[in-house]
């Protein structure tokens, strides 16, 4: 095998290896791109910290219906925005392969 081949088998031409050399200058100049590319995408904490804000909204919504408890109802009204906007994070989140792109066949 020739050294201007990949592990694929596959030749560039010098037009085509130019290119992809430029390419990957351009990527590797951009930083936030590295960053992102070095920092662990997994957020462990994450869907722990929705269950738990969702029992405490659920719960905080019984004991609000059950009794005429300000302080419960304005408890709710501050963790209810808290809850949905980690719960959206967490769909929102790439997660493992499914939030990398594949490249083009």
């Amino acid at each position: 095998m020739d050294s201007r081949n990949d592990p694929d088998g596959v030749t560039l031409s010098p037009h085509e290896r130019l290119a992809l050399w430029g390419i990957e200058a351009g990527l590797r100049q951009d930083r936030r791109l590295g960053r992102r590319m070095r920092r662990p995408t997994a957020r462990p904490w994450l869907p722990l910290s929705v269950a738990a804000l969702t029992c405490a909204s659920l719960v905080l919504l019984v004991i609000g219906i059950l009794s005429d408890d300000t302080a419960v109802l304005w408890s709710l009204v501050a963790l209810w925005p808290a809850t949905v906007l980690v719960s959206f994070r967490m769909v929102r989140r790439p997660t493992g392969a499914e939030g990398r792109t594949r490249p083009c066949p």
